[in-house]
């Protein structure tokens, strides 16, 4: 009863509600940003080949990014039919989703090392490697692959650790890989002389721990529900029902990567292995500026939808107003030192002097739209956490696949703008896909409650 009362979000201020959630996210969201970017950061320093080999990192991110995507098709969709049944009392379903969930993620690291194996030299050159690049590319994603079912295990059975209850062992799961990877890359890349297979090399061993941690505690005696041997057997039945609730997530993934793709192949074609890397540079500073507004939006959902269910309908508007007042501060600021310093973003992951100097104006335009993206993520944010799945689908899917995949493929074409175009269509994206969701949610969703409150 008291852990009730400690969680009860309809009492207290809204703001202090969501930030006491948003904080912890971020720090988690932070050092998975960390997970992800730390190996550009030191592939962009190698001597000699730096932008190459940088370039090379940069085109097997749609491949890592799609088996992230898979991953979260099992652990989104299971994760919450599993927190379901625990609140039914009915631990034996649980155990089954558990259970079918891990061996499911299992299978499918094997099938996409395997798959994944047998195109990656036709894939590569079809993302945009050349070859001075694919080398690099190759070289990478031949060694990554060999840790697909760690990827798997480790993102997808994590959030059954969260859904139990556990979120500082979740935490943990990410940050044992994490600070592992940073440790290990400069040994690997600099120490022994492994280049770019050092960088891959010091990934998986950090994912194979944290398969192991995650693993460990869910077969060991501090979980509430365990993997059990004679539950892994797949059951189609849930299988079915957990890759529908999962599909959501899957789709804004792959739609992520298509982008990712896209980008690559038209840089490469109008611009060069320079313009390659970047995009690469663009996407790892992308990642870290926005991780405090994803955290903030994050910690919302639960709080708006606890008091949306409570109809507290006043509250909610409180924060949705909260929401969108910090992120829209949040990344008008992000904004302003982007504008101010980019030198020092781009420097983060390269110094090539070329680099710079082709670099600083492209960030400029990438990023001239960022403060818009603040009503995409506040309107996502309100639509997801009231149960609008649908909304925060559509609206993911206008700016990524309806706007900015088009905007690329024909901008470059259009008065001979060339690779400008391509970094033009994310600032475009920005302003009508911003302004598109976040006026329907204040039309749709803020106005409707003030009714209800009235």
């Amino acid at each position: 009863m008291a852990q009730s009362a400690k969680n009860d979000f309809s009492q207290g201020s809204m703001s202090r509600n969501i930030m006491n959630i948003a904080l912890p996210m971020i720090l988690a969201q932070l050092i998975n940003v960390l997970y992800s970017v730390v190996d550009r950061m030191y592939i962009g320093r190698l001597p000699d080949a730096s932008t190459l080999a940088l370039t090379g990192i940069g085109l097997t991110l749609p491949v890592t990014s799609m088996i992230t995507a898979f991953s979260n098709l099992f652990s989104t969709g299971g994760a919450p039919l599993f927190s379901i049944a625990r609140g039914e009392g009915n631990e034996k379903k649980a155990s089954r989703i558990l259970g079918t969930s891990a061996s499911m993620l299992i299978l499918m690291g094997l099938l996409l090392t395997i798959l994944v194996w047998a195109v990656k030299k036709p894939m590569l050159y079809l993302l945009g490697a050349s070859d001075a690049t694919f080398p690099y590319a190759n070289e990478y994603l031949t060694i990554y692959l060999l840790g697909t079912i760690f990827v798997m295990i480790s993102l997808g059975l994590n959030s059954f650790i969260n859904a139990q209850g556990f979120a500082r062992t979740g935490m943990f799961t990410v940050l044992i890989g994490a600070i592992l990877n940073i440790i290990l890359d400069p040994i690997f890349i600099f120490v022994l002389d492994m280049g770019v297979s050092g960088a891959a090399l010091a990934t998986i061993i950090s994912q194979g721990v944290s398969a192991l941690w995650v693993l460990r505690f869910l077969t060991g005696p501090k979980a509430i529900i365990k993997i059990k041997k004679d539950q892994l057997r797949p059951d189609f039945k849930l299988v079915g029902r957990i890759f529908g609730l999962g599909l959501s997530g899957f789709i804004m993934s792959v739609t992520n990567s298509a982008v990712q793709m896209i980008c690559n192949v038209t840089l490469q074609s109008w611009g060069g292995d320079l313009y390659v890397a970047i995009m690469t540079v663009l996407n790892s500073v992308r990642e870290i500026v926005s991780m405090p507004i994803q955290g903030i939006t994050s910690g919302a959902q639960p709080v708006l939808g606890f008091n949306y269910g409570a109809g507290k309908y006043q509250r909610v508007r409180s924060g949705i107003k909260f929401t969108s007042l910090v992120g829209i501060i949040y990344t008008t600021a992000a904004w302003a030192i982007i504008f101010v310093f980019p030198e020092f973003f781009i420097q983060i992951f390269n110094s090539d002097p070329a680099l710079l100097e082709a670099g600083v104006p492209s960030l400029h335009l990438y990023f001239f739209g960022f403060f818009m993206m603040s009503l995409q993520f506040s309107g996502q944010c309100v639509f997801t956490g009231l149960g609008k799945a649908k909304f925060a689908i559509f609206f993911s899917l206008l700016r990524k696949a309806i706007i900015v995949i088009p905007l690329t493929l024909i901008l470059p074409y259009a008065a001979n703008l060339g690779v400008t175009g391509v970094f033009l269509a994310e600032p475009i994206s920005n302003f009508i896909g911003g302004a598109a969701c976040f006026i329907t949610m204040m039309l749709t969703v803020y106005r409707n409650l003030g009714k209800q409150d009235a």
